[in-house]
């Protein structure tokens, strides 16, 4: 029992690890929480630091959840792994290190399907980039892969992966609330490819 405890306070922590802030003021010397959206995720890293911040922000955000499903493939025994996956995505929401304001949680929970159900992530990353491609909105792009992970945890039938992919497309189409208004206003920026 308190191994559980502790990888649960483990996972908040590791989701809790702000990325972007980090990477932001450590080599650009630039809080991103002033700049652009101002959230912690990879999109707004890509759109205020560049590319190569962008992408490792992304995989930094992505690690945290498939870290810290691992964790509880390797040394939990009484819960399931996927409940450590959304306790991080919690802390990477609302992280501790940040004054618990955080990330729109499509990475992190990508991660904790990357653990879980790899072959689930890549479809999903297919989607992604299919919409992003089409569409060139990141938001939408992000809450259709939400719903293809609700779709394809249906087809499949796994009870407990229904249950913690309902709760993350939840979360992720909540944080991108206002990116619907503005895509409904015609006002969310759009991606440019080179």
């Amino acid at each position: 029992m308190a191994i559980n405890a502790g990888l649960i306070i483990i996972a908040y922590l590791l989701g809790s690890i702000p990325s972007g802030l980090i990477i932001g003021k450590v080599f650009y010397g630039i809080d991103i929480r002033e700049h652009g959206s101002g959230n912690l995720g990879g999109t707004n890293s890509f759109r205020t630091l560049g590319k190569k911040a962008g992408i490792a922000v992304t995989l930094s955000d992505i690690l945290k959840g498939t870290l810290a499903v691992l964790l509880v493939k390797w040394f939990g025994h009484d819960f399931h792994p996927l409940i450590a996956g959304v306790i991080a995505v919690i802390g990477h929401m609302y992280p501790i290190f940040a004054g618990f304001r955080g990330g729109k949680a499509v990475a992190t929970s990508g991660g904790i399907l990357l653990a879980y159900a790899p072959f689930m992530f890549i479809i999903l990353l297919l989607v992604f980039f299919i919409s992003l491609y089409i569409t060139k909105y990141v938001s939408l792009s992000s809450m259709l892969a939400a719903v293809a992970s609700l779709t394809y945890s249906i087809i499949i039938w796994d009870p407990p992966l229904i249950i913690v992919v309902s709760v993350l497309s939840a979360f992720v189409v909540y944080r991108h609330r206002a990116n619907i208004k503005r895509i409904i206003d015609k006002t969310e920026p759009k991606i440019k490819w080179l």
